[in-house]
């Protein structure tokens, strides 16, 4: 399981990011929010975020994070004792919080309570699977390695399985939030589409797509 932890306590870090090596979980380890909101979907099954760091406060990485991902874990760790953050972060979507000081195994136990629940390879039929840690497609034992571009693509349809895309939502996600034109969109899907083999992608007509899967 792939772990983002963003804790700006070097020291705290090291001695959070050692402990769940231990437990052989792969953990990329941030003490900089911008460095961490620019890797939040590089596949990660579980994110662990400190509120108050440099540059994007943990908040916003949440709310970052639940614009794509409905359903995977985020924990909190802050020092902040103040009810409106702790609030704050539980309407944002956070799905547990731990004050600081604490055990390293009362994180573990949320870890393993919270986090455990996705596996690297998402199927979206039977022979067919997106494995988020090498980044391929793998479609009848065919192997196909993905651009950026095609990763984020596929991340954002899988994170919204039958549901209704819009393109919009793709421009911000995948070309995160810069101008780009619908050709290009409509470019992106076709590679996409050629690499899936099967009709998964289907075209809404004037609003954007949706992956349809079993």
């Amino acid at each position: 399981m792939k772990i983002l932890l963003l804790e700006d306590n070097q020291k705290l870090n090291e001695i959070i990011t050692k402990r769940l090596k231990l437990k052989n979980y792969n953990v990329e380890s941030f003490t900089d929010g911008a460095l961490a909101y620019e890797k939040i979907t590089e596949g990660y099954s579980c994110f662990i975020l400190d509120i108050n760091v440099p540059n994007i406060d943990g908040i916003n990485i949440l709310k970052k994070i639940r614009e794509y991902y409905e359903v995977i874990p985020v924990i909190i760790i802050s020092a902040s004792v103040e009810l409106d953050m702790i609030k704050q972060s539980y309407d944002f979507g956070c799905n547990d919080y731990l004050k600081k000081p604490f055990f390293i195994d009362e994180l573990e136990i949320k870890i393993e309570k919270l986090c455990n629940i996705q596996d690297n390879k998402i199927f979206f039929d039977e022979n067919s699977f997106f494995d988020f840690k090498s980044a391929t497609l793998v479609i009848n034992n065919q192997e196909t390695r993905l651009t950026k571009k095609e990763k984020l693509l596929i991340n954002l349809f899988l994170s919204k399985k039958n549901q209704v895309i819009t393109y919009e939502t793709i421009e911000n996600y995948v070309w995160e939030g810069n101008f780009v034109s619908l050709e290009s969109i409509r470019s992106l899907i076709r590679r996409v589409r050629k690499i899936l083999i099967k009709e998964f992608i289907q075209t809404v007509i004037d609003t954007g797509y949706i992956f349809k899967t079993i």
